[in-house]
This record gives structure tokens, sequence and C-alpha cells, in this order.
């Protein structure tokens, strides 16, 4: 079995009982300055970071003593608004001592919804990254209403680790895995280490979300939709117990119970395949023959070799790769609109800010973003 060290790009969701303290309502410092030298320690190994971290509600709940007593949507939105401050300035303090920087990003259910924002927040989380910051990813509680919103952090992580390209989500919470009956009602109840296929008895072993906790709104149902998600777009994930400190180094070395479940495909398989099937494609780049030849060593396309364009297009939206004749080959996501793609067509990429006035990168479309068909 496969262990945190073998994974390249980590998402690691933090559940709020995790973060923060059940009876104060405030942050756990001593626990969260043991995740930060955890995510020094991988950092520095060569794995990449992302956190999607729950507890905004729960940190505003207590800022203005609200008790315990069930919120409303505009309370929640408020306590959201003013405990996110202290969430990301906790993060912050922790990794600071580690020379590491925490970057806040909130994102809503359209954001991994719908496509183009989908592949701008994907640019900025990935910029994020090649910076060496550690972004900080919640839902942003302050403007989701219940019909626009996910929820639980549990599916948010999963989309954000299929968006991402993540090989590994990492689910800390205060369980240590799944079981095949709740441990908590069943003393016989079997840990299961390893799912390598997610069937409906898998599912059903969920049971329902957990509503009765005043810091989350998950539970292992939410987990196991997660896990579905995620395996399915490439990434395997694992559900690990986080309540003691160094929860990640536990990992590492192997001295936690959890579960593991294996990812069906990669990450860069699922999203050819997203790419391949799933999308209507809104029009057509026509290529000269050294542009395809270069496409299928592997290459982005360039530019310079596009010799026409048709129809009508927004960047981030699918169109057809054709040959100089029409035939069809492929198809892709272009990183500029159709507009601006017929100005630089045939333009070589250092000529692209001259005559755009602004540079949207070199490839026409990016070679990760790009599927061959013949």
């Amino acid at each position: 079995m496969a262990t945190i060290n073998d994974y390249k790009l980590v998402a690691v969701k933090i559940g709020s009982s995790l973060l923060v303290d059940e009876d104060t309502g405030c942050v756990r410092q001593t626990w969260l300055s043991s995740l930060a030298s955890d995510l020094a320690d991988l950092l520095r190994s060569g794995t990449q970071i992302v956190i999607i971290s729950s507890g905004a509600i729960a940190l505003g709940r207590e800022r203005l003593d609200l008790g315990e007593k069930s919120l409303s949507l505009a309370q929640k939105q408020a306590c959201a608004a003013i405990g996110q401050a202290q969430l990301i300035s906790a993060y912050a303090d922790a990794l600071a001592p580690h020379e590491l920087v925490a970057a806040q990003a909130l994102l809503t259910l359209n954001d991994t919804e719908d496509r183009r924002r989908w592949i701008n927040a994907k640019a900025t989380i990935t910029t994020l990254l090649e910076l060496g910051a550690i972004p900080i990813i919640n839902e942003n509680d302050t403007i989701a209403t219940d019909e626009i919103r996910y929820g639980d952090n549990d599916r948010l992580a999963a989309r954000v680790a299929q968006m991402i390209g993540a090989d590994l989500l990492v689910l800390l919470s205060d369980v240590d895995g799944l079981y095949d009956k709740d441990p908590s009602q069943n003393a016989h109840a079997a840990h299961i280490p390893l799912i390598e296929n997610i069937t409906p008895e898998i599912m059903a072993m969920g049971g329902g979300a957990n509503q009765m906790r005043g810091t989350g709104s998950g539970g292992m149902a939410t987990k196991l939709l997660a896990a579905k998600i995620a395996t399915q777009s490439g990434c395997a994930l694992v559900i690990a117990k986080g309540n003691s400190l160094h929860p990640l180094r536990a990992l590492m070395n192997e001295t936690t119970k959890s579960s593991w479940f294996t990812a069906i495909t990669s990450p860069q398989k699922a999203r050819k395949q997203w790419i391949a099937g799933a999308l209507a494609t809104s029009g057509k780049l026509h290529l000269d023959d050294g542009a395809l030849a270069a496409l299928r060593k592997g290459k982005s396309l360039l530019s310079a070799g596009v010799v026409a364009i048709k129809g009508e297009f927004d960047k981030g939206e699918p169109v057809l790769i054709c040959t100089q004749d029409g035939h069809e080959t492929g198809k892709g996501l272009t990183s500029y609109n159709a507009e601006d793609a017929r100005k630089i067509m045939g333009l070589k990429s250092s000529d692209i800010e001259d005559v755009l006035g602004y540079d949207g990168g070199a490839a026409l479309i990016h070679r990760d973003n790009l599927v061959l068909s013949s």
C-alpha cells in the first residue's frame, strides 16, 4: 500500500473538530503548529500541498457568542465572515516560523462546476503552488446560499483535488477510517484499511451525513461521496484520524490507522477522458502539418501553427483540432477566445503581448488540455 510520501501533489482537508476546540470555540494552536511542521517536512521532500479547511463558522459562532443554538443561513454567513479572518490568520501565524506563506482562496459551488470559472480557479491555485505558497481553501459561506453551496468540505475537497490534478486527497477528521458498521454503535465493527472499488455496499456503510455536531456538517457518508469523486478523477484518498499532534507525520511514518481508497485511473488520463468525451465543441482550429507533428510528440499548440479558425468560443471552451483540409484530429480547451485567437493566428509566441496588449501564455492550447484522436 502506498504512503503519503509517494505522492507529489496532495490536498489535505481539515475538519472543524480538529481545528476548533469544542469547549472554548478557539483554534487549537498547538495542534495547528504541529500540522504546519508536518507541511514543512512534506514541502522539503518535494510534495506540493493544498489545504481545504473548515472552521470559519465555528470560530465566528464563538466570537459572536451564539452558543449551541441552530443558526439561520444569514447567521451562518455572518459567522463565516468573522471566522474566516481568524482562520486564515491562524494558518499564517502557524506557517510563518517555517517561512511558508498562506494564501486564502474562497470558492463556491459554481467555481468548480462552471468550466470557465473552474479554469480560472485552477490557474490561480496552480500559480500559488508554483510560487511556493500554500493555498488555504474554504467554501465562500458568506455569499453561498443553500441552493448553490456544497454544505460540507469533504465534497469541496474532492472537487478541488480533481480541479488541480492532485494524486492524493487526505481527509483528516475525528474518525480513523471506514468500518463495516458504525463503531460508535457496534463494538464488533470491523475496520477496512483498503478499498479498491467503491461498490453500493461500501457506500451503504457511510450511513447518513452527520448533522448533530456543532462544528461540522459532514460524516462518513460525505467522505464516501468525496472518495467516489476523487478516485474517478485519478486521485487516491485516505481517511485518517487527525486529533493527535503531527497527524501527517503519522501518515508518513505509517503509525496511524487509516482507510485508503485506490484511484481507478491517473489524474492526467481522467482529464483527457473528460475533454475527449464529455464536452461539446464551440469551434474549429485548422493547423499546418508542422503543428500537428508537434502535437503528436506531446507539445502544446502554439499560435504560429494555426492557419484558420472557425466558430465563436470563449477562453476555456472546447474546440476541435483539424488538419488544413478539415479532417478532425483532436479536441482541446483554448487559452484565448476566438476574437483574440484570430488576432494571433500564425504569429510567434513572442508577438502575442504586442498584438493583444496582454500575454495569456505561449500556448493557444496547453498540452494538458489537449486530446488527439488520430
